[in-house]
């Protein structure tokens, strides 16, 4: 009974994945600069799997969720796996890199990515996008629960 249980729980995850599947989209690619003026790009992740995390400093749910993606990018990093913020609709003043810091956190933001949320139609924060080797977007999140078991089964489909 207890495979049986297991076997329609990796079902279901499996379906909730693939209902939110964008494995046929190429992830656009993007050029900003960060808090203190370098420039990042989709490009020059090229051939590595990326959590691209469109955030802002004033979201709670972004605060939350960011925890379990430094998680997750560690557990992973001997694939690869590179974390990247994008900080749009901030309030004027916003220091996006400068907050990450302070909540512990040493993944780089880009900063100004309103018109590049626009592109991937994020409307709403925190939006994470998870991009496979290819450039491929595999799965798109705007959920905030840390314990979405679909956030480290898109991790997995990323590195492979």
């Amino acid at each position: 009974m207890k495979k049986i249980l297991f076997a329609c729980y990796l079902f279901a995850i499996t379906a909730l994945l693939s209902t939110q599947s964008y494995a046929v989209d190429i992830a656009p690619n993007w050029q900003l600069k960060t808090q203190d003026g370098q420039a990042i790009s989709l490009d020059q992740l090229k051939g590595k799997p990326v959590i691209l995390h469109f955030w802002a400093t004033w979201c709670p749910y972004c605060k939350k969720l960011q925890p379990t993606l430094v998680a997750m990018q560690k557990k992973y990093q001997a694939s690869e796996v590179t974390l990247i913020g994008i900080s749009f609709n901030e309030d004027p003043g916003a220091t996006p890199q400068d907050e990450l810091i302070a909540r512990g956190y040493d993944f780089m933001t880009a900063i100004g990515g309103d018109t590049i949320a626009e592109r991937y139609g994020v409307v709403g924060t925190p939006t994470t996008f998870y991009i496979n080797k290819k450039g491929e977007i595999v799965f798109k999140s705007t959920s905030s629960d840390t314990e979405d078991p679909r956030i480290e089964l898109a991790i997995k489909e990323i590195i492979k």
